[in-house]
């Protein structure tokens, strides 16, 4: 009889803890230490869980006297793998098509260079390719980002840059964002605060109508760091408001951590502020951007663009072809229309 007690509390708990972690927000647990690492990795722990269901369901065969008891833990696996991979499927695998660029469509870029590994001749030969007109790059330095904007102009894009840094011991500390000379000049807004570990930049169009455009970098969520990356995404959420905003970066948040839900985004809704995802709206939410050691649909999809609602995103594409410059992030480009 206790035996069979202490199995059925542990199949009831470990139901419980599989759907606190496939289903968070249930609970109100998506930034919950343990849960908000768990759920940015939904692929991976749903292999894990194949895994796990297929040894359990093997040693339940050859062990008749706990059989039942793994066969339910084995079970509980599979149903955890499938509730994932249900989700998933709502953010996208990945659609990486892009229509002709149409006139007028811009090209919005972001990477995450791990302080400027990749180098700036490789940085703005993708700029290049990809014809960017607004590049978000954390953990890239000023001295980079001004070697980049050179390379381009040579290239026959000419762009601005604009750089914050927290201090210089460490180029993790720094964002740089390059702006197309096309979309007029910007100014750093120093009146909305930041985040808390590592910078984010908020550029203010000169002329009326042109682009709001924020490069953001929330810390990661480490154990010692939760706070803060909690008190980073209550900021990215109030800062991506009004029209004309384009933002980008290494949130180091996936549609678990998103605040809001719009039913007028057309898949999941999900954003921050009043800004969409443009990886929810192209079906690549699930595309993982990070690390690159892991397979793309392994990965934690953490690197995003957002627009406001006037803005249509007619594409996006997360870029493998970079996984061995020397960066942990890929390239994410998203291609937008302003209204």
């Amino acid at each position: 009889m206790i035996r069979r007690f202490l199995a059925a509390a542990i199949v009831v708990g470990v139901a419980a803890a599989l759907l606190v972690i496939a289903w968070p927000n249930l609970f109100g647990l998506a930034e919950a230490p343990v849960i908000a690492q768990l759920v940015s990795l939904r692929a991976l722990t749903s292999v894990i869980a194949v895994a796990a269901a297929f040894v359990l369901a093997l040693v339940a065969v050859l062990w008749a006297g706990a059989r039942r008891f793994l066969a339910a833990l084995a079970l509980l696996a599979m149903v955890f793998a499938l509730i994932n991979g249900a989700v998933l499927s709502t953010r996208g695998f990945g659609d990486e098509s892009f229509p002709t660029r149409a006139p007028g469509e811009l090209a919005v870029l972001t990477w995450n260079t791990l302080g400027d590994a990749p180098g700036a001749e490789r940085i703005a030969e993708l700029v290049v390719a990809e014809q960017a007109d607004i590049v978000v790059l954390p953990e890239t330095s000023q001295e980079t980002a001004v070697a980049i904007a050179e390379l381009t102009r040579e290239a026959g894009r000419p762009m601005w840059v604009y750089s914050i840094a927290f201090d210089y011991v460490a180029k993790a500390r720094s964002t740089s964002v390059l702006v197309s000379v096309d979309l007029g000049q910007h100014t750093v807004d120093e009146t909305v605060g930041n985040t808390t570990v590592l910078p984010s930049i908020v550029l203010r169009p000169v002329e009326p109508g042109g682009l709001t455009i924020v490069g953001v970098h929330p810390v990661a969520p480490l154990p010692g760091e939760l706070d803060n990356w909690r008190a980073d995404l209550r900021w990215v959420d109030g800062i991506c408001t009004g029209e004309n905003v384009v933002m980008a970066g290494d949130f180091n948040a996936t549609a678990d951590h998103f605040r809001i839900v719009d039913p007028t985004a057309g898949v999941a809704g999900l954003g921050f502020g009043e800004c969409r995802n443009a990886g929810l709206l192209t079906g690549n939410g699930a595309v993982g951007t990070w690390p690159t050691r892991l397979p793309p649909l392994l990965g934690a999809p953490i690197d995003h663009v957002f627009v406001s609602p006037d803005i249509t995103v007619t594409g996006m594409r997360v870029l493998t072809e970079y996984d061995g410059a020397g960066s942990d992030h890929r390239p994410v480009v998203a291609r937008i229309i302003v209204e």
